[in-house]
């Protein structure tokens, strides 16, 4: 498989580079100035750059795409599915991270722990305590998209002693947390709210003003799944006036660019968009694509395919 031709759209993890790299022969979308209609058979992208149509529509001879992240909202499938070409992700690897992260963003927020940080390195708890904060342990927990990641989160807060509602496209039959049939309610009956769905064109801005009112001046936000699963503009208004208590953020709607107003408040914890970056994990993702691409290119069945 040496001869086959693979483009990275963006740079991303360094040994999944050499992976790639080691089979197969390697282009990378930000550095090449030649045209590489004829030389790409796979395309490997992730959460920020994946196949969009333009990009599709250039490479004729196009047989999959294998992105490095379980969303697939960067990728043009009706596109993929009228060309013939395959599709893989990276489900279930990386579902532990992602859930720890919700519930560390969730902790850091209601407990300030960054401020606390803050407060310790400039030298003011010598002229005294720091501010109370609020529990985790015992509230009430609203999940929006109770999928795999939802799921884990789920089973994570109950750890604490919370409880646990969701909203999602369709009623599970498999679970008695309580199921609510649209946003707005979920989010008037939690007093935590984890944004956890697929962003698709009827998910985008699913966190609207209504369903941030809803969660109201107490109620925290927690974001992992995707930044414009949120109207990011409602939220900054919303947390600047009062309207809601607080945000843990490790998703934007323009990433890496964070609405200015957030970098000023003290309610906010703000991540870059790392749910899934340790360690252990970016490699068992870059395995998966990897063999994703050997699977396709030797004909054997893909192991996580999508299209």
């Amino acid at each position: 498989m040496e001869n086959v031709g693979v483009m990275m759209t963006t740079p991303m993890s360094a040994y999944l580079e050499q992976q790639l790299q080691q089979r197969f022969t390697l282009f990378k979308l930000w550095e090449s100035s030649q045209s590489l209609a004829d030389s790409v058979k796979a395309v490997v992208g992730d959460a920020k750059i994946g196949a969009d149509s333009k990009l599709i529509d250039s490479l004729p001879r196009l047989e999959i795409v294998s992105t490095y992240s379980v969303g697939l909202d960067k990728i043009d499938l009706e596109k993929c599915r009228e060309r013939g070409i395959r599709v893989t992700n990276t489900p279930d690897v990386l579902t532990e991270d992602v859930s720890d992260l919700a519930i560390g963003l969730a902790l850091a927020t209601l407990r300030k722990i960054c401020a606390c940080h803050a407060f310790v390195t400039a030298g003011s708890w010598k002229n005294g305590d720091f501010q109370l904060t609020t529990k985790f342990s015992g509230k009430s927990i609203g999940i929006l998209g109770l999928g795999r990641i939802g799921s884990a989160i789920a089973k994570r807060a109950e750890a604490f002693g919370c409880t646990i509602s969701y909203h999602s496209r369709t009623k599970r039959q498999t679970t008695n947390y309580r199921y609510y049939s649209n946003a707005v309610d979920l989010a008037a009956n939690c007093q935590i709210l984890f944004v956890a769905s697929s962003l698709t064109n009827e998910t985008q801005h699913i966190v609207n003003r209504e369903v941030i009112n809803a969660l109201g001046p107490q109620g925290v936000l927690v974001n992992i799944g995707r930044g414009a699963l949120v109207d990011e503009h409602g939220l900054v208004s919303a947390l600047c006036e009062g309207r809601l208590g607080g945000a843990g953020l490790d998703v934007f709607e323009n990433e890496p660019d964070v609405p200015e107003p957030l970098l000023e408040l003290e309610n906010v914890v703000l991540l870059p968009h790392v749910g899934t970056d340790t360690v252990e994990t970016s490699m068992t993702m870059a395995d998966l694509v990897v063999a994703n691409l050997e699977c396709h290119f030797l004909g054997k069945p893909l192991l996580t395919p999508v299209i």
